[in-house]
């Protein structure tokens, strides 16, 4: 736990750039669409925001998720501190309640306007990658982390299971947004635990009823049991048109556009 607590964002950065690097890999030599815009200048855009969102939070909050359980274990505070349960059903549990929770958040994301206002960000991404995965206004970028935190108190699990959640997170956003082309196979089993690109690409669609169905991250289950959850786009997964109905002119690609987007009218 020492460890963890001295090196979790070293660890955290080294493991997140590893996967990154497999999936723009991957991605490139597998593709499931052709591109639309360059991938380098949307890029600068969705690693500035995460790189903003990092300063923001860092400077701007005492505490990071991980923090809160470290702080809750300390002080035998939350669900988790109440219970004497072996430390591997706790960490599954945990990383299950947290992935629901996020599933909640992404749900309250869609459907509450000053939310969407910034949530429409990551949606006005007009091709899908990676990098999508990581592609999410500051603003809301915060506004998860407080969520996350809120959650993480609630509950007070290992601080080693807030960190394996954090890092799954992170993994499944990059693969789920992934332009992967997957065996039809190998997605229809994969999709029964786990949100795959096709999945979640649906998810993408400009069309407000395919939006507003399979929101999860990681695990598929959520979308099942909530009854969003929608097998394939209507119009194919290669033609299917991905970003907003409606937004403002403007590159949707540029760092600039996307950090003032939320702050705009729809559009037409």
């Amino acid at each position: 736990m020492e460890a963890l607590s001295d090196y979790e964002a070293l660890i955290r950065m080294t493991v997140f750039t590893g996967i990154f690097v497999l999936f723009a890999a991957l991605e490139s030599i597998f593709p499931r669409r052709n591109r639309t815009k360059p991938r380098f200048g949307r890029w600068f855009a969705n690693f500035g925001m995460l790189f903003i969102a990092n300063l923001v939070m860092r400077f701007g909050l005492p505490l990071l998720a991980i923090g809160v359980a470290f702080e809750m274990q300390a002080r035998r505070i939350g669900l988790f501190n109440l219970v004497d349960w072996p430390v591997w059903l706790e960490i599954l549990l945990a990383v299950i309640l947290l992935d629901l929770a996020i599933w909640a958040q992404h749900v309250a994301m869609h459907h509450v306007p000053w939310l969407w206002a910034l949530h429409r960000v990551h949606h006005a991404d007009e091709d899908l990658d990676a990098s999508s995965g990581i592609r999410f206004h500051p603003l809301e970028q915060l506004i998860s982390m407080v969520f996350k935190m809120a959650v993480v108190g609630a509950l007070g699990p290992a601080p080693l299971a807030v960190f394996l959640f954090e890092v799954i997170l992170n993994a499944t956003s990059m693969f789920s947004h992934a332009s992967l082309n997957l065996p039809i196979r190998a997605d229809a089993i994969l999709r029964k635990l786990i949100i795959t690109p096709d999945f979640h690409r649906v998810h993408h669609s400009v069309h407000p009823d395919e939006t507003n169905s399979n929101y999860g991250f990681c695990l598929s289950l959520w979308d099942r049991l909530f009854r969003t959850y929608t097998a394939q786009p209507r119009e194919g997964h290669e033609t299917m048109p991905l970003g907003l109905d409606r937004r403002p002119d403007g590159n949707t690609a540029s760092l600039w556009w996307s950090l003032i987007l939320p702050f705009r009218k729809s559009g037409t």
